[in-house]
């Protein structure tokens, strides 16, 4: 895949996205861009603050427009996407067409274990692990269908994981 322009980075909440795009961003010396991150810039309000006042469905749009800008620039980049993105059926139609995407796969326990304090992650808000466990039954196939390679993060540091997607994808850093 050398030649490749674009790293996006899926997979559940937890899994270490935003933390591998910047090690991977840095080695690179790519863009790095969070489509969350891109929603909160947009909105000026957190991820949690739009779920709460526009609801899932205005996030999820939200986060299309996101995925869409971040997959337009020209120069290479590093994107992570919210754990989420996959449930609308147009963002997986856009990822499953980059040849760069990559599943960063994380056991429920793990994931919970990473995010700590659930209190800003609106899905989270009653059982964080039922609900881990629940959303990745319901996305893990949705995940499949839009990746190029799947790498199992529960053990590795966020350095390995990166380590990992630069050798699958034969990207020299």
């Amino acid at each position: 895949m050398t030649g490749l322009s674009r790293i996006v980075l899926v997979g559940p909440m937890g899994s270490g996205k935003s933390t591998v795009m910047e090690i991977l961003s840095d080695r690179l010396g790519w863009i790095g861009l969070d489509t969350d991150q891109i929603v909160a810039e947009r909105e000026d309000r957190s991820v949690a603050e739009v779920f709460a006042a526009d609801g899932e469905e205005m996030f999820r749009s939200l986060e299309l427009s996101a995925l869409e800008a971040a997959l337009s620039w020209t120069s290479p980049v590093v994107i992570s996407t919210g754990g989420g993105i996959v449930e609308t059926q147009a963002a997986r139609r856009l990822l499953a067409a980059e040849p760069g995407v990559v599943q960063l796969r994380v056991s429920p326990s793990v994931a919970l274990g990473r995010i700590g304090d659930p209190s800003g992650r609106p899905l989270l808000s009653e059982d964080p692990l039922g609900a881990l466990v629940r959303l990745g039954k319901r996305r893990r196939p949705f995940f499949d269908e839009v990746t190029s390679a799947v790498i199992e993060v529960d053990d590795r540091t966020a350095d390995e994981v990166a380590d990992e997607i630069l050798t699958l994808l034969a990207v020299a850093a």
